[in-house]
């Protein structure tokens, strides 16, 4: 019954209380199907009979939890901190399209997609920790496979410098063909993209089996605290990956060449060392082969946990079906394994419910940098700070925030999907502060106004730019001393500039005209500077107050969400079950959901870029109100959905008949008389 002296803790009475509760010493002595693994599954922490003393002390769910963390910080480093702070670079780079680096970016969830139900089906039997090692292999590997093509590609050549002042002769566009041929350097598109999806093989089994191994490893009240907790620490990783990411754009593309070039930072043709971060990651990651590896099978005391867990499995006879046929042991019960959960009405309406949950959030951590931008008239830089600030922080303080609560007050399933259903109901309200905290659009030389009353509203060439030849592909936003915004500092006509206090100040530009406010000459001594106008809308800090909490609320939801799953469901199919919850959050939410977003913004759009080539490029400016009720729209229709689908499955949930009230009472004083 034991093996190297460990006792066997399922075969111990939990409390002499017990036995005053004949109905509770049933429920004890009959094990809940397909839980409590065998003592011989549990063990020390090593490697076969090398079982160092010291490794003993992390062989706990403390020890599990804090490997399973880090991995979800470096996961969370590549795969949505680096990749996205790079793929501009990138573009740049390596010559491709934004449509093209999309791809890019989608390839990592078809792979988390394809994979997902296979790794979660086949490893809820397996050795969970070893599938976490592979995991940190996976991920290592497309981390350097992502960073291979900056050394295959050869030295970066920058070209001859853009001029951004108006050059009467016509040096702008000297050089300016319309090339459509590819480079040869565009066929790197096909090593990033099996980068990507390396890095989803890697992921699969992270957010699946090394989230079932911890609601297998600890009693059933502190689950939700651990699982927030490690889903916390994964919202770390991509906060981790744009400060280091951002960072390491400050140092050359070829590093050997920094001190050489004739380029800076402030330079257009200036590329950054995106691939270091990759190869750092890259290391950091396989280092955690190592923990996973030598954790055993089942942490030592998991059958007694088990054992003590009363099951919430939603009431349709499913979990007497799994464990009459052994359902999952054979790769041909995939398709009724499959069919049991898909059928399961309360574990679809919660997965329906997260999916739209998604969508809205994985919509605002694309755009948000982007609406702050264009609704308060920051700089990109800034805005991106601002989000980030918003959303990494409020994301991880509601996951910890509902672990916490949920874990504090023993919640069943049943108040699990109350709790749910009321921060979603929240941050429904608090989302309503895109109408109250839109802004009017700034003034902007031939889009809402005249060049000082010459030219056509729609059309940035005006006779005092005319002979200037700008390129309109290249934005560069002035602030002129009219207070008008002009889009480059050759279609305001300027012809020379000097640089003060690192801020370049333009001179001699034709199309701007004086001070709309009655002030002496000497008193504006500049024509335009670099940047956007100032903004006179002042409802930043209120916008910000206010979606802070609805970040908070929204990601309250995420953690008791894949707490109701793992608990709706038969034991024997809690991975499984997570797989087709990750499936569906990708089709549903996270990969149509930046789509949607970015059409909704385009739709607001009302002046285009193209180019001498008639190619249909970036837009320049946006109709502010327009984007705010749009954004506002699709995430009250997707808080709606969540609402509806939660209330629907508090409705369809029934708990199982044997597990009553008093069952759960009888548990908790057994837990304080042993504490």
């Amino acid at each position: 019954m034991a093996r190297e002296g460990i006792v066997n803790p399922a075969f111990e009475p939990s409390s002499p209380d017990l036995r005053l509760h004949p109905r509770a010493s049933a429920s004890r002595s009959r094990p809940v199907p397909g839980r409590p693994p065998s003592v011989c599954e549990e063990g020390p922490c090593g490697w076969g009979s090398f079982t160092p003393r010291a490794l003993q002390l992390c062989n706990n769910p403390e020890g599990y939890l804090s490997a399973y963390s880090l991995l979800a910080v470096f996961q969370g480093i590549v795969v949505n901190g680096l990749v996205n702070v790079s793929i501009s670079t990138i573009e740049k780079r390596f010559e491709l399209s934004s449509s093209l680096t999309g791809v890019i970016s989608a390839s990592y969830d078809i792979a988390f997609c394809v994979l997902s139900l296979f790794v979660s089906f086949f490893g809820e039997r397996g050795h969970k920790p070893r599938w976490l090692a592979f995991s940190s292999f996976m991920i290592g590997l497309g981390s350097l496979v992502f960073a291979f093509p900056h050394f295959a590609g050869g030295i970066y050549q920058y070209g001859s410098k853009l001029e951004d002042t108006c050059q009467l002769s016509g040096t702008n566009i000297a050089n300016f063909s319309c090339n459509t041929k590819e480079s040869s350097l565009s066929n790197y598109l096909y090593v990033f993209i099996l980068a990507q999806l390396l890095l989803g093989v890697g992921g699969t089994p992270l957010y699946t089996l090394g989230t079932a191994f911890i609601d297998d490893s600890v009693p059933k009240y502190k689950s939700s605290l651990y699982i927030g907790i490690g889903y916390a620490m994964s919202l770390l990783g991509p906060a981790l990956g744009y400060v280091l990411g951002g960072q390491l754009l400050n140092i050359y593309i070829d590093v050997p060449l920094q001190t050489s070039t004739e380029i800076d930072s402030d330079d257009p043709r200036w590329l950054g060392a995106w691939w270091i971060a990759f190869l750092l990651c890259c290391f950091a990651t396989w280092l955690l082969i190592v923990p996973f590896s030598c954790f055993p099978k089942h942490l030592p005391g998991t059958a007694k946990v088990q054992s003590e867990k009363i099951s919430e499995t939603h009431h349709d006879g499913s979990e007497a079906f799994v464990e009459d046929r052994n359902i999952g042991k054979n790769f041909k019960d995939f398709p009724v394994a499959l069919l049991i959960l898909l059928k399961n009405p309360v574990l679809m309406c919660l997965i329906v419910a997260a999916s739209t949950e998604a969508l809205v959030a994985t919509g605002f951590a694309t755009f948000l940098p982007k609406f702050i931008e264009n609704q308060f008239g920051q700089s990109s830089s800034y805005s991106a700070t601002l989000g980030g600030l918003v959303l990494i922080p409020g994301a991880a303080l509601g996951q910890i925030i509902s672990g916490i609560l949920v874990s504090k007050y023993k919640l069943d399933c049943k108040n699990i999907i109350k709790f749910i259903l009321g921060t979603c109901s929240v941050a429904l309200i608090l989302n309503t502060v895109f109408v109250f905290s839109k802004c009017g659009n700034e003034p902007f030389a031939g889009v809402s106004e005249t060049y000082n009353r010459t030219g056509k509203l729609r059309n940035l060439t005006a006779p005092c730019n005319a002979n200037c030849n700008c390129l309109r592909s290249f934005y560069y936003p002035v602030c002129g001393r009219d207070e008008v915004q002009y889009f480059s500092p050759c279609f305001a006509g300027c012809t020379s500039f000097t640089v003060q206090k690192r801020k370049k100040i333009y001179q001699n530009c034709s199309c701007i005209g004086m001070p709309k406010r009655l002030l002496d000459a000497e008193e504006v001594p500049f024509e335009a500077l670099a940047g956007k106008c100032q903004t006179r809308c002042t409802f930043l800090p209120v916008f910000l107050g206010f979606f802070f909490f609805a970040v908070v609320f929204t990601f309250m939801a995420v953690t008791p969400t894949t707490v109701a799953i793992l608990r709706c469901v038969p034991d024997k199919q809690r991975s499984f079950a997570l797989g087709v919850q990750s499936v569906f959050l990708r089709l549903v939410g996270t990969i149509p959901g930046p789509i949607l977003f970015g059409v909704a913004i385009d739709s607001s759009c009302t002046l285009w870029d193209v180019n001498k080539c008639d190619i249909k490029g970036a837009c320049w400016v946006y109709d502010n109100s327009k984007m705010a009720y749009m954004l506002i729209g699709i995430s009250a229709a997707c808080k709606v959905i969540t609402i509806l689908f939660t209330v629907i499955a508090f409705c369809l949930y029934k708990p199982p008949p044997d597990s009553s009230a008093t069952l759960q009472k009888d548990t908790e004083m057994a837990s304080a008389v042993h504490m």
